[in-house]
């Protein structure tokens, strides 16, 4: 391996690209350990700050994943998104055995708090509103890979199962459904791309210049009212959104107004 110095990319980023092609051919795999930096900068002849620069530069791209006192080593497989929030819900609205085989959800918290201006504004409400909040994390075998929340309004959460500070046999919308007497029918995700906030970051274990994919997800009765207002985090470099759906034919001649063949 070696890099081009008159080459117009830097040669970190060069340092990068090799690598990532070593990682794609499979010379090294999934939970393999990398050389150490400065073996890394004897390998391309360069200085050791410019092989850290590309073993910074994999990590916040999410391939590689740094364990102190261990070394840096290839992530495995990102995690697919299939369908959005949709998973959510599981086929004929029961619980997805897929997800929760390969998904471990964590309660971190129930309890009223200020609603954010996102939530706020998704339920019509002024800023800092109290709702009530319930906060999650979402692990594989090897790292977080969600940190979520979602919100209810008092009225309808008071007294009521959702909360309880325990997690549930059955997916959270069901409890909520039974809870409020309102059944989930439509809902509105909404995706943007943001540099995550400190805690964010810890929950994770990303560096906070990793950017992240938020989802604001909305879901309404029939009327059109917001029951829930959830919120995920994802690391951006780790996530796959795939969305799968048909493609309509081309649409066929509507028939003539039989009043235009008329005169």
């Amino acid at each position: 391996m070696e890099i081009n110095p008159g080459a117009a990319e830097f040669p970190h980023r060069q340092i990068a690209g090799q690598v990532k092609a070593q990682i794609r051919s499979g010379a090294w795999g999934p939970g393999e350990r990398l050389p150490s930096i400065p073996a890394i900068a004897e390998l391309f002849g360069v200085a050791k700050q410019t092989a850290q620069r590309a073993v910074d530069q994999l990590r916040v791209e999410g391939i590689l994943i740094t364990k102190p006192g261990s070394g840096t080593y290839v992530r495995g497989t990102r995690r697919r998104l299939n369908r959005l929030s949709r998973g959510r819900y599981g086929g004929f609205r029961g619980y997805h055995a897929d997800l929760a085989a390969r998904y471990r959800q964590e309660l971190l918290g129930v309890h009223r708090a200020p609603a954010p201006p996102e939530v706020a504004d998704a339920f019509g409400l002024a800023d800092g509103t109290e709702l009530l909040v319930r906060r999650h994390l979402v692990r594989t075998e090897d790292a977080p890979v969600e940190v979520g929340a979602s919100w209810f309004r008092v009225a309808d959460a008071a007294g009521t199962s959702l909360e309880r500070a325990e997690a549930f046999g059955r997916p959270l919308y069901q409890e909520a459904e039974e809870a409020t007497g309102r059944r989930y029918i439509r809902a509105t995700d909404q995706i943007t791309a943001r540099q995550p906030s400190r805690e964010e970051a810890e929950l994770l274990r990303i560096r906070p210049d990793t950017p992240v994919l938020h989802l604001l997800h909305v879901a309404c009765d029939g009327d059109g009212k917001p029951i829930e207002v959830a919120q995920a985090t994802w690391p951006g470099p780790m996530t796959t959104l795939t969305e799968q759906y048909p493609i309509p034919g081309p649409a066929t001649e509507p028939d003539p107004d039989p009043g235009l063949l008329l005169g």
